[in-house]
This record gives structure tokens, sequence and C-alpha cells, in this order.
């Protein structure tokens, strides 16, 4: 009877010796959890999806900001629909799905975390363009050119996860302690080109191109505000950014700030200088603080950009279905 009961607590019970004890966790706890986490989950899926179908159907959108706002947004749609569900699964139970799943389940998230840091970078380079020199802006940043961006970035990802991970692809579950339990160790060497590549590197970027572009905006906001008279008949061609875009440039940095506040957590586990053991069977609020700046991103859209706001309310009534809605004027 009691070898039954102990059996009933593992993870394997046919696995009396290997097997992982399944984790202890009230029935409130645990209820509560999963509610929170679940519903974080669904909103970001569904508040990013709102982003692509906007920036998608309506042509208006199609600019080389907004190209970079889809692809941000699917990255972080990509975490809503993937990273958060498989994060929320271990909690209270056992990693079932075998020590090979257990590897890909991490390489996708750092491919989808890689490329998300990529976009944060590209965007500060078109806005530092766009408001820095907006004389040839239109030349140097083109859709084809930021298509082609995206592409490398997404392609750097897996490629850099890959060779991140490549060490527990080459024997999947070696740092289990038992079975039912999914863990990877990042040693100190790679968690140092980790800190270096995915944070020190974009942070320098994103700090020295938005300095650079808010001292730009403060003063061309100051010159439009002395001379507003000759800036509205000034003719298209000048080298004064639109007001549209410092206002751009002002959101995007808003949201840069944002994903740093939370990136800034995860990342302080390598400044231990120790080997860094991550697991998939406990709630890390470093790493869900991380995913959770995927949920934030829209949410700031809608309180700066009108045109989100706008898209939405088409969508919600199913305007979105009429015949050429996707010529309807958004900006």
């Amino acid at each position: 009877m009691m070898e039954t009961l102990e059996g009933a607590e593992l993870c394997f019970p046919h696995l009396l010796n290997t097997s992982c004890r399944k984790p202890m966790l009230s029935f409130s706890e645990g209820v509560i959890t999963y509610i929170l986490l679940s519903s974080i989950s669904v909103l970001t899926v569904a508040l990013n999806l709102l982003v692509i179908i906007s920036i998608s159907h309506y042509r208006q959108l199609h600019t080389p900001t907004n190209l970079l706002l889809l692809s941000l947004a699917v990255s972080d749609f990509l975490v809503g629909l993937l990273v958060m569900p498989v994060e929320i699964l271990p909690i209270g139970a056992c990693w079932l799905l075998g020590d090979v799943m257990c590897v890909v389940k991490y390489v996708v998230t750092l491919t989808i975390s890689s490329a998300s840091i990529g976009n944060m970078v590209l965007i500060s380079v078109d806005r530092y363009v766009a408001i820095c020199d907006p004389l040839r802006y239109p030349t140097k940043v083109t859709l084809r050119r930021v298509k082609l961006s995206v592409c490398l970035c997404w392609i750097c990802s897996v490629f850099y996860s890959g060779i991140a991970l490549i060490d527990s692809f080459r024997q999947p579950g070696r740092h289990n302690s038992c079975h039912g339990e999914c863990v990877i160790l990042i040693n100190y060497a790679m968690g140092t080109v980790d800190f270096v590549v995915a944070f020190i590197g974009p942070i320098t970027v994103l700090i020295v191109l938005y300095m650079r572009v808010f001292v730009v905006a403060v003063s061309q906001a100051r010159a439009m505000r002395s001379h507003i008279v000759s800036v509205t008949l000034q003719p298209s061609g000048t080298g004064t950014a639109k007001k549209s875009e410092l206002k751009a440039a002002r959101t995007l940095g808003v949201v840069v700030a944002v994903f740093l506040a939370c990136l800034f957590p995860y990342y302080c586990m390598y400044l231990t200088g120790q080997e860094t053991m991550i697991s998939a069977s406990f709630v890390s609020f470093d790493i869900w603080l991380f995913n959770i700046n995927s949920c934030l991103n829209p949410v700031i859209y809608a309180f700066f950009y009108p045109w989100f706001r706008k898209t939405i309310k088409l969508i919600v009534t199913l305007q979105i279905l009429q015949p050429d809605s996707c010529e309807a004027h958004i900006l």
C-alpha cells in the first residue's frame, strides 16, 4: 500500500528509482497560477494577432517602419502561442514530452527571443535614419531592404540558438537528475557570449541610437514651435523630420524602454559568473517578465498609435470583411 502511494507521487510510477516526484502545489495556488498565466498567454496572442492583421491587411500601413513592427508582433505572437503555454504546462506536473522536445523547447524560445531583440535593433536603426537623415530616408530604407533585414534577423536567430544549444542536442537530457525533468545547462562561456551578443551589444546600440534620436527630435520640435509658419510653408523634401516621425520615435522609444526593463532581470543571472541551470518545472519570475513584454507591446501601440485603435474597431466590427476594405483610409 505504501509503495502504491509513493508511486502515485512519481512522474513515471513504473520507474520507482529514476522518476522525478510531482511538484507539490496547493489546489488554490495551482488554480490561481494557471488562470493568471493562461490569461496572459491568451491576451498576448489576441493583441499581437490584431497587430499582424492590421498591418498585413491595410495597404496604407505597408511602410518600412510598420513592417518592422509586424516582425516584432510575429515574434510576440509566437511567444504567446508557443512559449507561454509550454511554460505553463509543467507547473504542478512533470515534463512528459521527452528529452529531445525539451531541447527543442529551449531552441524555439531562444530563437524567438533573439528575433525580438534583433527587431528592436532594426527599429532603432529605422528611427535613427528617419529622424537624423530624413532627406535620404526614402532611398536608404526601402521595403525591399527592410524585408531582407527581417529575413536575415530570423535566420541569424535560428542559427544562433542552434549554436548556443548544440551541446544539449548532442546529449539530450544529460543534465536531468531524474525522468520527468526538463533541464539545460548554460555554461559560463556560453552564458558570457549570450550576455554580450544578446544583451550588452543590442543595449549599447539601442541607447546610443535613441540618445542621438532624442537630441535631434528635441531640437527639431523646438525649431517647429519657434518657426511654425515657415515650417508650414516649407516644401516637401526639406531636412526636417515630419511630426508623425517624431511621434513614432517617442512611441518606439517607450517600446524599447519597456523591452529593456523586462529583459534586464533575465540576463542578470549571467552576472554571477557561474553556470546557469534552467528548468521547466517551476515558474521563473525573470523568464515570465521577459515573456510579459510580448503582451505589453501591442498595449503600448493602442495608447500611442491612433491607427491601431482604428484598425481594432474595424476588425472587431467585421468591417474588415467588406470588399476593398484593404484600401480604407487608416492614417
